[in-house]
């Protein structure tokens, strides 16, 4: 088009400014269209990390659908422990079980202490002969300041 514009005059710095000008827009469009895909993939992955940290709405429903799964899945969980511990040999059972299994030991300690679990007897034949132990009042004494300046 410029070209034809031009014809029969000297117009080498015409059709050079021209070209020159088209590879400018050309090269600005693209550069546009590369930014604004760029643009559009962070926006869509944005959008795709925020449904992810959303998550799923709970209600009532949901909840008790997902409470009644995982019920299950922990009593399967606990009937697989215990027959590992079956087959392990004698389960050793926590002080938690044993309580909830035997109610006796719940008022155990109770009737211990009724029962006279409170009266300590104390042998004093083992204190009689205290004064012939050879306690050396001459040797080292212990310091407790000494032990921290090492």
């Amino acid at each position: 088009m410029q070209a034809e514009e031009n014809l029969g005059m000297v117009m080498i710095f015409t059709l050079v400014t021209a070209v020159q000008e088209k590879l400018n827009e050309i090269v600005d469009a693209m550069k546009n269209r590369r930014e604004e895909e760029k643009l559009r993939k962070e926006k869509e992955a944005e959008e795709a990390e925020k449904v992810a940290f959303q998550g799923t709405v709970v209600t009532i429903e949901n909840f008790l659908a997902w409470k009644a799964k995982f019920d299950l899945e922990m009593a399967e969980f606990r009937r697989k422990k215990q027959k590992e511990e079956e087959q392990a040999g004698k389960p050793k059972l926590t002080g938690k079980q044993l309580f909830e299994r035997d109610h006796n030991l719940d008022t155990s300690d109770i009737q211990f202490l009724e029962d006279g679990g409170n009266n300590v007897e104390v042998d004093e034949s083992l204190f009689q002969d205290i004064e012939d132990l050879d306690l050396d009042e001459d040797g080292p004494t212990f310091d407790p300041l000494e032990m921290d300046s090492d």
